[in-house]
């Protein structure tokens, strides 16, 4: 039976410096948190490593990318721009878009989701493609037109009351700003609006009072804590995720959370985008409507 979710703790994590999905790289390593191999359809998340001085040669890929830097530094040379990112600037690359990644004197960590998955038996959908031309690197400015696929997030953009017309104004997605409801704050990152088609990726920070009761989705969602701990059940399963865990909901899995009494953050993505309409199945609704049809029948 195809697995519903998964969970894995940061201390297991491997890196692997042949992942297929950066041909002729060196200095590279990836830990691949979920993929093909775990039963997912829309999602490969995954953890990359870039060592100072090191590179990914130009490639393109049949499935569509975003990463967000969660520390150190890095070059991403693409048609549109070469940028200098740093910890908290996130980015799409679009299907079958060429780019290349180079170390500059500080390693870079930045977390990435790939949907659809690349496929071992098809040379992990990746493709070599010649250099692009060489440009200095420019730092992510989303109110820049030339970097319009990149955008930067910090702690004020997750803070509801340290918001402003000026920190808005240089945020490149869903500008009109945090998403605040239930002791949850949102913030998208990558989303259609930054040119991304098949997923989207966002941060999230639970109050200590947060709580999302049990819901699925028809899509997968990923979470990487990047700060605190969550209680978190899958399936009927609970789990305390801390800072560094991973963990994967597939279609239909059940799932919720719940703060431990202090904030909590985490990167969270949805392969493929969220539809319009019935996103989200919340169990108490349905236990509602039951017992509401239960006392009608009685009366």
């Amino acid at each position: 039976m195809t697995a519903r979710y998964v969970v894995r703790r940061a201390d297991d994590a491997e890196f692997s410096s042949t992942d297929g999905i950066a041909p002729g790289a060196t200095g590279f390593g990836r830990w691949r948190a979920v993929g093909v191999e775990d039963g997912s359809s829309h999602t490969d998340f995954g953890i990359t490593r870039l060592q100072p001085g090191g590179t990914i040669p130009s490639h393109l890929h049949s499935f569509e990318e975003s990463f967000h830097v969660l520390r150190g530094e890095v070059v991403l040379t693409t048609p549109e721009a070469t940028v200098r990112l740093v910890g908290g600037d996130y980015g799409v690359i679009p299907i079958g878009v060429p780019h290349s990644w180079h170390g500059t004197e500080a390693e870079a960590v930045w977390t990435d989701v790939l949907s659809p998955p690349p496929r071992p038996a098809h040379d992990w959908d990746t493709y070599h493609a010649p250099a692009l031309p060489s440009r200095e690197p420019m730092p992510v400015d989303p109110r820049d037109p030339r970097t319009r696929s990149f955008g930067n997030i910090t702690a004020e953009h997750m803070n509801p009351g340290r918001q402003s017309q000026e920190l808005l104004a240089v945020s490149a997605s869903m500008r009109t700003a945090l998403l605040v409801y239930s002791g949850i704050s949102l913030k998208m990152m990558v989303d259609s609006e930054l040119g991304a088609v098949l997923h989207t990726m966002f941060m999230v920070q639970y109050e200590p009072d947060g709580v999302a009761g049990p819901h699925d989705h028809p899509l997968e969602e990923a979470y990487l804590i990047t700060e605190g701990e969550v209680d978190a059940t899958f399936d009927g399963t609970q789990y305390r995720l801390q800072a560094g865990d991973f963990a994967w909901a597939g279609a239909g899995c059940v799932h919720s959370f719940r703060a431990t009494g202090a904030p909590v953050r985490w990167v969270e993505t949805q392969s493929p985008q969220m539809p319009a309409r019935h996103a989200y199945r919340f169990a108490r609704d349905w236990d509602y409507l039951q017992e509401a049809l239960d006392e009608e029948r009685h009366d």
